[in-house]
């Protein structure tokens, strides 16, 4: 398209002005005169302008500037496009930049909105509940003072209580409980007195003379005797003897820490087996030994012994147990029990094992279960230095000497020295 045809006279003398100034630079006077150097059409033109009219002149101009610029397309890179590129490019991340600018204006300012919701939220909740905090902790210090008053008027009571039953005590109490321990170990001494006197008279019935029984009846009679006195290293009782030695080598060698009650359940070392082997097969049921040095040891032997005694005779076996203070037959109990496996109801008067403090109390017992047939076996601990006649007279009796090497300390027990 022509630009004389599109634009205004003005225009195109502006145009042209721009034209001439942009030729008259040096670098566009050497791409000028490069073309018309080669070629031999055009050399005198530059000659004939100042007889040229205007608009010839123009249109010259006009040509010689169109050529010019086809040769600068030509030989130079196209810049103006690659600027215009450019132009648009930085416009469009301009355009991009104030629009990500404008989104994050907008969402901050959704987000102040929100926060400025969240907080006066936020302000009326923490007013509520300053509001209950503040009637909770009133309700709670109300409860605590009434708590208060009436711990305060529950330990005056008390303390009336207190004082009252001390005063009662101080008057009434103490000579009470003095004269009431007067009366039980009159009461006691009484009992005492009583049952030795009807054991001698007992005794002294037995030997008013009686008729003279059946032959029959008298050999009954002996063999009803002969269990009560048994015999452990006759010949005859060879039987009885391969027994015993079976249960010392089954408690020995092949404990049963489970068994049934009656049953050693401890372990049984090879020098309590030789003990109560010697105790039955050379002392024949009835004699000392020495003691082990520690009560319970002794008291694993005596079980041992109870044990196989009462798997020969069964409940006919009653085992006396002869210590001199509470303590002591205490042990004696816990450890029958431990041993033997028996529970408190086997522990009694009248039951499997009786605890004795003195040995008057226990030869009376022993008489009266020889007479209903019955065979006490009676163990003496080491405390007691001296045994009496009495029990002497029954068939089965164990008693732990103690060790004369041993000192004797303030509590009773022997210390070795």
């Amino acid at each position: 398209m022509n630009p004389e045809e599109s634009q205004t006279p003005e225009q195109m003398d502006e145009w042209l002005e721009q034209i001439e100034a942009e030729n008259s630079s040096p670098d566009s006077l050497l791409e000028t005169e490069a073309p018309t150097s080669s070629t031999d059409t055009q050399p005198n033109n530059a000659n004939l302008v100042p007889i040229i009219p205007h608009t010839e002149v123009a249109d010259a101009r006009i040509e010689s500037t169109e050529d010019s610029t086809l040769e600068d397309a030509v030989e130079q890179p196209e810049t103006p496009v690659v600027v215009e590129q450019q132009d648009n490019s930085l416009s469009a991340q301009a355009e991009d930049t104030v629009a990500d600018l404008q989104r994050q204006e907008a969402s901050l300012k959704a987000e102040i909105a929100n926060l400025q919701a969240s907080y006066k939220t936020l302000q009326e909740q923490l007013t509520q509940t300053q509001i209950s905090l503040g009637r909770l902790v009133q309700e709670s210090l109300v409860q605590l003072e009434q708590r208060k008053q009436a711990l305060q008027i529950s330990v005056e009571q008390l303390e009336r209580r207190q004082e009252r039953i001390r005063n009662e005590m101080r008057t009434t109490f103490a000579g009470a409980s003095q004269d009431l321990a007067i009366r039980v170990q009159g009461f006691k001494d009484y009992l005492t007195g009583s049952l030795q006197d009807l054991a001698m008279s007992a005794e002294q019935l037995q030997l008013t003379p009686i008729e003279p029984a059946k032959p029959v009846v008298t050999e009954v009679k002996i063999t009803q005797q002969q269990p009560q006195t048994p015999q452990f290293a006759q010949q005859q009782f060879q039987e009885t003897t391969n027994k015993i030695r079976r249960l010392i080598d089954q408690y020995r060698s092949n404990p049963d820490y489970y068994g049934p009650p009656w049953q050693l359940r401890r372990t049984f070392e090879p020098v309590h087996a030789e003990r109560v082997a010697n105790w039955f097969f050379k002392q024949g049921g009835r004699g000392a030994l020495r003691t082990m040095g520690s009560r319970l040891q002794n008291i694993l032997i005596s079980s041992a012994v109870a044990s196989i005694l009462h798997s020969l005779y069964g409940d006919r076996l009653r085992t006396l147990v002869l210590a001199n203070s509470p303590e002591r037959l205490g042990e004696w109990r816990r450890g029958l029990q431990d041993c033997l496996g028996i529970g408190r109801t086997d522990f009694g008067p009248d039951q499997g094992v009786a605890l004795f403090e003195t040995p008057d109390a226990l030869a009376l017992k022993a008489d009266r279960l020889v007479k209903t047939n019955q065979l006490p076996l009676i163990i003496i601990d080491d405390s007691e230095e001296q045994i009496s006649l009495a029990i002497l007279q029954f068939p089965l009796w164990l008693a732990f000497a103690p060790d004369p090497k041993a000192v004797r300390s303030y509590s009773g027990e022997r210390v070795s020295q």
